[in-house]
């Protein structure tokens, strides 16, 4: 029974939970559980389309709400258009609604995603925080504060972030940091220096607010406090956000406290990062750092930076950079930035110390010319600057050491109070210039200045100087009575006994006495001389001075003392030996001691083969001979020369000599071929008629008498009756031609030859003709007379004619033709003048012909002639290095070069510096080539093209070095400065390819 009752019970049971089955399954309650699952699934595009059709349906309030709710927030979740609309509707259709704040507080978080923070905060203001918990509604003021921060609605954003800071919840930090950025913008820097600390609280910001709060401290100016908190966040935290930051704002407040070391490690550490830019401002002050801590390399790394810009800080950094490169050493550097500050009106304290200081610069690196106008330059612009007094001492100093002269004299003329410095300035500096006008050959201002140093006679020693130069001057213009008298005036001056330049007036007047054949008064003078030398390491014209002393003596007939002279250039090994020798023979004929004589003329002969005395030596011995009646010696000696010396002057009278020989030796033949070889070649010498009464002698003991009358007719024909009227017109003829009146020259000559065709001085004069055309430029007509010279082998003026044709070809460029005239030109010379023109000639023309061993040669023999003429060693030089450069010795050609600057300060050392600094550029060497420049080139400043071409080459090494401030400044300068057109446009075409 129990049992039927049981199991009627569990089938009861169970027919209701079918009929309660049932009925869920058709429910709308099913309807709306399969939705919502759909929902929490993310489903919302399925959850959405389900919910859309239950609100179709009849439901119960509550089920109503879901449905509005669900929907709305499903067409929200797939960004359905208008689904915004859906959730604002029913935020309005239910405010009282739990689900309303959460569907406010869904939509803003929908549109704060989205960062459409202009619509999320109307969304989240929705939220009714009195009805949400604590953390959620912390949530939204937040998230509704940074809306509005994002808005850059600082004022409203703050408000919401205050809100979140009251008690702790999970965005309270955050809202610490952007409430602390927010104070930190509006200035309100304690209150964002208190929100940042509690934000550094929590790891999160742990890295980023370091920066933050270390630029509030900087803001705030309170340097103790950022150094304080920001070395041991740097030490302590890694991985910081924007750390080289951090570094910079230590590096601005250890600036501003002078704590230089550690600004300077700073401003280091942010550009290492690489991670950012210092302001212009920023990397002068890193700059200075570097500069204060003596660490001038690398403060020039900075300031080269900032000192770009025209305005005030690229002309302070300018002004730094100057002062580190001159405790770099580096004088060039330093002269372009303070010039570079000194063209900047921005700061005009700055501007007078850049200006004064670029000054001291030049001065320091020799460079004078620059120094002086940068001194004259602040003078006049500061005329009561601080640096005044100090500037006129200063320009005191480069006005005597400038190599241009005429600028320093036309400044100190125009002073209208001149002190006891500048006046002895003046006195050394128109000296100096009046020795460059000697040395110019401009003898007429040369005498101006020397005049004018010698009315300011400050310096005793200075006008001895002058007079002496001034009588070298007159000397060399061949004015010898203004020259005694200068000389005369140094001795009067009484210096000491030992003053150089009154030993040299001994010399110089003594030869000047001696010239003018006043020889009494040249002995006591060379005499002078050469006591006060003798002994002396630095001989300088001794050799010379003794042998011209002997020259005084020999003339006097003083034979003992002039043998005594010659002697004693002999034993001291003189340079003048081989003359001595010749002298001392001749004074020995005179003393009658003929087997002395000869034996000093037979050292000359024997030892000295390439002497210029060589001929006379033979000629003398040979006359010797003929005096002690050897006439087999004498005829040997005077065949000897004849030889040797077929143009020789002595011809006539060696033909003579030896016909004399032979005559007394009965060889009658070889006498007659002599005296017919004088009559023949030489009819106009002076022994042409001694040559013709002794072949009259020789062909009657012939018995060839015969012949005589051939001679004797050829010889009236050139040496006719009416002589006296015949040398009368050949002497006018000439006057006229060295008064340089070359036409009227050249027509006179002309009527002569046409009036005496036979005269024996024909060839003379069409010499003169050809001469007078080459004067007058008319090189082609001068060409023909001398050519036609050259083709009479036998006449007295080929050799003149032969040098003529060598100059005149040379000048032509005509190398090839000039070549052989040049080397006859070199064996016949007479004097060490004659033998330069040739050696010279001959250098050049090897070298335009590209044979460049031959040029080297020729330049050493022009160098070994010593200084013949002013420029003559300098040329040789230049030229020397040339040929050695075109060989590819370049190592060679540099030490010749270096020879060359070191000894010449002339326009060829100007030239050879440029050629050794671009040697040394071309190798790649820039920096050496840069400091060939700086150590050589003041002395050449007065030579404006080669000194332009240095600096430009000097540009060009800047380049190469990357150093493009320098190269500009260099080049702005010559532009500036330089009064040589060529040379500036050089600088303008080099400075638009920095530019």
């Amino acid at each position: 029974m129990k049992k039927s009752l049981f199991l009627l019970l569990l089938l009861s049971i169970s027919n209701i939970a079918y009929t309660q089955s049932g009925l869920y399954q058709t429910s709308k309650t099913r309807t709306k559980d399969e939705s919502f699952e759909l929902y929490q699934k993310s489903l919302f595009s399925a959850s959405k389309y389900e919910f859309e059709a239950l609100k179709e349906s009849e439901l119960d309030p509550e089920s109503r709400v879901d449905a509005d709710f669900f929907h709305a927030v499903s067409a929200l979740k797939i960004e359905n258009p208008a689904a915004s609309d859906l959730v604002y509707y029913f935020i309005r259709q239910y405010p009282e609604h739990p689900k309303t704040n959460e569907a406010a507080h869904i939509l803003g978080d929908f549109f704060f995603d989205k960062r459409n923070y202009r619509e999320a905060i109307p969304a989240y203001q929705k939220v009714n925080l009195a009805k949400v918990d604590f953390e959620q509604g912390s949530e939204v003021l937040f998230k509704t504060g940074y809306s509005y921060f994002q808005l850059k609605d600082n004022t409203n954003a703050l408000r919401y972030f205050n809100g979140v800071k009251k008690e702790p919840n999970q965005y309270k930090a955050d809202a610490h940091y952007y409430a602390g950025f927010i104070a930190m913008e509006q200035a309100n820097y304690p209150q964002a220096i208190s929100d940042f600390k509690e934000a550094d609280k929590v790891q999160f910001y742990a890295n980023k607010v370091p920066y933050m709060l270390a630029g509030v401290y900087y803001r705030q100016g309170s340097y103790d406090e950022l150094i304080a908190y920001a070395e041991p966040v740097l030490a302590n935290r890694r991985s910081l956000d924007r750390k080289e930051e951090i570094h910079l704002y230590l590096a601005e407040a250890y600036f501003e406290k002078r704590e230089f070391p550690k600004a300077a490690n700073n401003y280091d550490a942010f550009v290492n990062a690489r991670k950012g830019n210092l302001s212009k401002a920023q990397i002068y002050k890193a700059g200075i750092s570097q500069f204060e801590i003596q660490n001038y390399q690398r403060a020039t790394d900075y300031f080269k930076i900032s000192a770009v810009d025209n305005d005030e800080i690229g002309q302070v950094s300018s002004y730094y950079l100057g002062h580190s490169y001159m405790k770099l050493n580096n004088p060039q550097f330093a002269a372009n930035s303070f010039n570079a500050a000194y063209k900047s009106d921005a700061n005009r304290n700055i501007k007078e110390d850049a200006l004064i200081n670029y000054a001291k610069v030049n001065l320091e690196r020799n460079n004078f010319q620059d120094a002086v106008n940068a001194l004259d330059t602040y003078l006049d612009n500061y005329p009561s600057g601080r640096y005044a007094k100090e500037a006129e001492g200063l320009l005191t100093d480069a006005l005597i050491n400038t190599s241009n002269y005429l600028r320093a004299i036309e400044h100190i003329e125009k002073m209208s109070r001149k002190s006891d410095r500048i006046r002895e300035a003046y006195q050394k500096i128109t000296f100096y210039q009046g020795i460059v006008y000697y040395r110019d050959k401009r003898y007429d201002l040369a005498t101006t200045y020397f005049d004018k140093s010698i009315a300011t006679p400050v310096n005793r020693d200075l006008v001895v100087q002058s007079y002496f130069w001034k009588g070298e001057n007159f000397a060399a213009k061949g004015d010898l009575p203004q020259a005694i008298k200068s000389y005369e005036a140094v001795q009067n001056q009484r210096p000491r006994a030992n003053d150089p330049y009154l030993i040299k007036s001994y010399y110089g007047m003594g030869y000047a006495l001696f010239n003018l054949e006043q020889y009494g008064r040249a002995e006591q003078q060379f005499k002078n001389y050469v006591d006060r030398k003798q002994g002396d390491q630095d001989k300088e014209n001794y050799d010379e001075a003794l042998i011209r002393l002997g020259d005084t003596y020999y003339v006097q007939k003083k034979f003992t003392e002039a043998q005594n002279a010659f002697q004693r250039a002999i034993r001291e090994n003189s340079s003048y030996s081989d003359y001595a020798y010749f002298r001392s023979g001749v004074v020995y004929n005179f003393q009658n001691r003929n087997n002395d004589a000869i034996s000093q003329l037979n050292m000359l002969i024997n030892n000295f083969p390439s002497s210029l005395y060589i001929e006379d030596a033979l000629f003398q011995k040979s006359q010797i001979n003929m005096e002690e009646m050897r006439y087999a010696e004498a005829s040997d000696g005077f065949t000897r020369l004849i030889s040797r010396s077929p143009n020789s002057p002595f011809i006539p009278f060696a033909l003579e000599g030896r016909a004399v020989a032979n005559f007394s030796q009965q060889k009658y033949n070889e006498t007659i071929d002599d005296y017919k070889r004088i009559l023949e070649n030489h009819p106009n010498s002076s022994n042409a008629e001694a040559a013709l009464v002794g072949l009259q002698e020789a062909l009657a003991i012939q018995g060839r008498s015969g012949e005589f009358s051939q001679y004797a007719s050829r010889y009236r024909s050139a040496n006719p009756d009416n002589k006296s009227l015949q040398n009368l017109e050949f002497e006018s003829a000439k006057s006229l031609y060295f008064n340089s009146a070359w036409d009227q020259s050249i027509k006179a000559f002309e009527d002569y030859l046409r009036n005496y065709p036979q005269a024996g001085n024909r060839a003379e004069a069409s010499y003169f003709i050809g001469d007078a055309h080459y004067r007058a430029g008319r090189k082609d007509q001068a060409l023909t007379y001398f050519y036609q010279i050259d083709k009479e082998k036998e006449s007295s003026q080929r050799l003149r004619a032969v040098q003529r044709i060598a100059s005149i070809e040379l000048e032509n460029r005509n190398y090839q033709k000039a070549m052989p005239y040049l080397r006859e030109s070199a064996r016949n010379a007479r004097n060490q003048i004659e033998e330069y023109e040739a050696y010279n000639g001959l250098m050049e023309a090897q070298y335009r012909l590209d044979r460049f061993d031959s040029a080297v040669f020729y330049a050493n023999r022009v160098i070994t002639l010593g200084s013949v003429t002013g420029d003559a060693i300098p040329l040789a030089m230049l030229l020397k290095a040339k040929a050695l450069q075109k060989s590819n010795k370049n190592n060679e050609s540099e030490d010749v070069l270096r020879d060359l600057i070191n000894e010449y300060k002339t326009i060829q050392g100007a030239e050879g510096l440029f050629l050794l600094a671009e040697s040394v550029h071309k190798k790649g060497n820039y920096e050496q080539s840069n400091d060939i420049i700086f150590d050589f080139s003041g002395p050449y400043s007065g030579y404006d093209y080669w000194y332009g071409r240095i600096f430009i080459l000097l540009a060009e090494n800047y380049i190469k070095l990357g150093e493009e401030f320098q190269a500009k400044a260099t080049l702005e300068s010559i532009v500036e400065k330089s009064t040589n057109d060529e040379v500036k446009k050089m600088a303008r075409e080099k400075l638009a390819t920095i530019n």
